[in-house]
Order: C-alpha cells, then sequence, then structure tokens
C-alpha cells in the first residue's frame, strides 16, 4: 500500500461537539492508519498549549497547530509562531483609541492581559478557560511578542477598525474579534517539506469552514457529513456524520487500512 499522509480536524472531525471528546471509532482508525504505515497528524486551529494535552493523549506523533503556524513532529515542536508583531500593535493601538477593549495574549498559554476592563465589561467572559491579567500599565509593547489578540468590537462596527484586514482574524461570536493565524495548508506544506511527503498523496479530514483553507486541490479532501455546507461542496468524498463514525467507515471504504 502506497505511503499516505492524513491530517485530520480536532473540533466536530475527531471529536463529538457535544462531549468534547474523541470518538471511540475515530481513535482506532488513527491507530489502524499508523500500523498500516501512514503518516498521521491532527491539523489543527488551536494554540499549541490547547492542542498539546490532546496530542498527547491520543496517540498522535505529529501536529500541525496555532492555526498552520505550529508544527509538531515526532513529539519535537519544531516551530510556534506569533502573529506580526508591528501590523497587531497597530491594531493595538487604533482599537484602543476608539474605545474597545483588547485582550493580548503575549505568550502560549490561557493567560491575557489588559490595562483595564472594558473588554469584560463591553462583552463578559470569554467562552473559553481564560486567566484575566488586569494592569493599568500594561503596553503589549513591553514584551514584544504577541500570539493572539481579542478586540471587542461587535461585527456591524468592524469598518471602525479601518487596520482590520492587515493581520488574519476570525469571528465566532459576534461581540468580538480574534486575531490568530489561520492558514492549515500552510501548516501541512511546511510539514510536507519535513518529511519529504508528496502533496499528491495528501488526505485531509474536516468539517467547519476555517478547513477550507487545507481543502487544496491537492490533497483528496473529505468532509464530515456533520460538516458545513461549503465544505461538502468542495470535497472530494462526504463521510457519514463523525459520531455515526464516518472517519472509520471512509478509512475503510478506501482500503487505506
Amino acid at each position: 500500500m502506497k505511503k499516505k499522509y492524513f491530517f485530520f480536524d480536532i473540533d466536530g472531525t475527531l471529536t463529538d461537539l457535544t462531549t468534547r471528546k474523541i470518538i471511540p471509532s475515530a481513535q482506532e482508525a488513527v491507530n489502524k492508519l499508523q500500523e498500516a504505515g501512514h503518516f498521521v497528524s491532527i491539523c489543527t486551529g488551536r494554540a499549541l498549549y490547547k492542542s498539546e494535552p490532546f496530542r498527547k493523549a491520543h496517540n498522535f506523533a505529529n501536529m500541525v497547530c496555532n492555526g498552520g503556524h505550529g508544527i509538531v513532529l515526532n513529539g519535537e515542536v519544531i516551530t510556534n509562531e506569533p502573529i506580526d508583531y508591528h501590523k497587531s500593535l497597530a491594531i493595538y493601538r487604533q482599537a484602543i483609541s476608539l474605545g474597545y477593549g483588547v485582550l493580548v495574549a503575549d505568550e502560549d498559554s490561557q493567560k491575557v492581559c489588559a490595562k483595564d476592563f472594558t473588554f469584560y465589561d463591553q462583552v463578559g467572559p470569554r467562552q473559553e478557560p481564560t486567566t484575566y491579567v488586569i494592569d493599568e500599565n500594561y503596553d503589549p509593547e513591553d514584551k514584544g511578542v504577541i500570539y493572539k489578540m481579542y478586540i471587542s468590537c461587535p461585527k456591524e462596527e468592524e469598518n471602525r477598525l479601518t487596520l482590520l484586514d492587515t493581520v488574519g482574524h476570525m469571528r465566532f461570536v459576534p461581540e468580538y474579534v480574534m486575531f490568530q493565524h489561520d492558514d492549515k495548508k500552510l501548516g501541512i506544506m511546511k510539514m510536507l517539506e519535513l518529511v519529504n511527503g508528496n502533496p499528491d498523496d495528501v488526505i485531509v479530514f474536516g468539517d467547519d469552514t476555517n478547513d477550507l483553507a487545507m481543502f487544496d486541490e491537492r490533497f483528496y479532501c473529505v468532509a464530515m457529513g456533520n460538516g458545513k455546507e461549503a465544505l461538502k461542496e468542495k470535497a472530494d468524498y462526504i463521510a457519514e456524520k463523525n459520531v455515526d463514525d464516518g472517519i472509520y467507515k471512509a478509512c475503510k471504504i478506501h482500503g487505506w487500512f
């Protein structure tokens, strides 16, 4: 069997979104693919600190994380790049001048820093584990690095942030915009360079719109049955829902075991 290079999204693909746990048949599929001699990797937008526990717990030696800008190969962190510092700092200054609250992650952790409680007052607590550090003298320029940034600018006011599009960003909730890396394909290509893999031998599994970036025409693209329609329209194959053993069944049908 020719060696393939598999890349799996985590949330909604490997895991059940209701339980946040890996689907047992998906874990079995991963194990069988590795036993068959294939290269198997996670490919997630999650930060390194958030994805490492999952990687270690579920027998993945390799991982693309941090939106394509983090690479773990054979259990070793190869790279974990922050977002563009100078452009992010410029957006930070503009947001503060407009009266928006800004949270800055200046290290790869759940800690975020701010000069006051404006973000919290305008948005409330973030919907994931977060450690808030509030210091009236805080200035991200003192640290000189930014991994992520959150600005309490509602969607209908985005036009006020004229520097918005200078740094990659996304919005999971209407109340605030998040600045982080979002190029999973870039991470896949970096990984292939490290392992001398061929893009024509890549197989990707995803479910959400942020997975569109890794649905390259050179790859064989599998959309989960529970995935977004935009992803399914671009897919080479639509698997059954992940909770209905979609990953395992797709691998079995294609003879990848």
